[in-house]
């Protein structure tokens, strides 16, 4: 294979002036990189990357280069490349293997085209290229010095590695900084979802019924932006404070199967498989819209629908008309993958902004600490996370006070009381 495949490289011009529009918005990257260039701490270190190809991504390729990396990337979902950036960055000689609407045996290929490479560091979203390494390459493991993780689902697959003592080599959790969950997460997720949704379908939410399954970080976002659009929302959940949790926030919590013949839209936001089954679909009314926002594309039951479907059609860009037995017809945006990036652009590229600090700067931790780190999952110091807190506020010029000397001692002291 070429150093390259993406779709169309006559793309390359617009994906520039798309990543150049992103670089406006992320402030704090841009100071990121600013030091990388001087002091090059990735210097020589080839890192494989499996990401969302997006704008956002390909400024953070930009970064990691600039510190002295050399790359190579692939897509980590089927739907989610921007084919413009991908061109860009072929343009500009990165490794890339990615285009929107990749068949399974590509995205298999590129996985391993990027792993052909070599690479001494990771860069994940969904641990599918730790696990490819683990399961089908593990004569690379020797080399590797260190990976990051993205994304929730990612990091479920992690702990499972590391209780499994499958995990054989030092992953930094980026999705557990604060700077990430708390906005890319909830700020981010809400509002690409709906925007997804919006480009698939362009209803109208105000006064739908809205079924969030999942009232994580994501469906928390999720939930307060129906809510703002003027929906009623409804929360499923198996986790008891995450339920009582929404309940707080004002929600009705039910049962998946109690509300599977009242709701006008279905949004999964899981991480976990079989969260819409057909057992629930063959009960939706007439018109019903699905929609996932979880990583992978299992939460909502596709293969039991597209088996008992009387008939399926594309009706527009991203979304799938289905004929049920009983004649109702259902609609699924993005073929059940990320909706954000299937049917829409992902996450504002300020929020990204935090994301991919916290990854490059994970890498740079990694590298820093070479052979210090034990085979596992590992979170970054919290003054690294407060640090790219401090860079997105210096990048919008807003200042927060500072503590006092009287302070600090007050806050390190157990001795004053009432």
């Amino acid at each position: 294979m070429k150093n390259f495949f993406v779709k169309d490289e006559s793309l390359a011009e617009q994906g520039k002036k798309n990543m150049e529009w992103a670089e406006m918005q992320m402030g704090a990257l841009a100071q990121v990189r600013k030091r990388f260039e001087k002091e090059k701490p990735l210097q020589g270190i080839r890192v494989g990357m499996a990401l969302h190809v997006t704008k956002e991504t390909g400024v953070l390729v930009r970064t990691l280069i600039a510190g002295g990396a050399e790359v190579a990337i692939t897509g980590c979902n089927p739907l989610s490349t921007q084919d413009d950036v991908a061109a860009a960055l072929a343009a500009e000689g990165v490794r890339v293997y990615a285009y929107k609407g990749e068949t399974k045996e590509d995205y298999y290929k590129f996985l391993n085209a990027v792993l052909d490479f070599k690479p001494q560091a990771t860069i994940d979203d969904g641990a599918d290229l730790i696990s490819e390494i683990h399961l089908k390459r593990p004569e690379l493991l020797k080399d590797l010095i260190v990976g990051t993780e993205e994304t929730t689902t990612g990091i479920i697959r992690l702990r499972a590695m590391e209780r499994d003592n499958a995990l054989r080599y030092p992953i930094v959790a980026v999705n557990d900084n604060k700077t990430k969950h708390l906005f890319d997460n909830y700020y981010g997720t809400g509002q690409s979802t709906l925007d997804g949704i919006l480009r698939a379908t362009n209803i109208l939410f105000a006064g739908k019924t809205v079924v969030i399954a999942g009232y994580g970080d994501c469906g928390k976002g999720v939930a307060l932006r129906a809510k703002g659009f003027g929906a009623n929302v409804i929360v499923t959940e198996v986790d008891s404070v995450c339920g009582l949790q929404a309940y707080a926030d004002g929600f009705r919590v039910l049962k998946m199967k109690d509300v599977a013949s009242i709701a006008d839209i279905f949004i999964t936001v899981t991480g976990d498989k079989d969260v819409i089954t057909w057992d629930h679909m063959k009960e939706m009314k007439n018109g019903a819209i699905l929609a996932n926002s979880g990583h992978f594309n299992v939460e909502i039951d596709i293969e039991a629908l597209e088996k008992n479907a009387k008939s399926k059609r594309r009706l527009r860009w991203q979304l799938d008309e289905y004929l049920l037995p009983n004649g109702h017809k259902i609609f699924l945006c993005g073929e059940g993958r990320l909706v954000n990036l299937a049917a829409a652009e992902g996450h504002p590229s300020e929020v990204m902004d935090l994301s991919f600090c916290g990854q490059a700067l994970a890498l740079e931790f990694g590298v820093k600490n070479k052979g210090k780190l034990k085979a596992g999952v590992h979170v970054l110091p919290s003054e690294v996370d407060s640090n790219i807190a401090k860079l997105k506020l210096d990048s919008l010029n807003v200042k927060i006070d500072q503590l006092t000397q009287a302070q600090k001692d007050y806050l390190a002291s157990w001795k004053e009381g009432t």
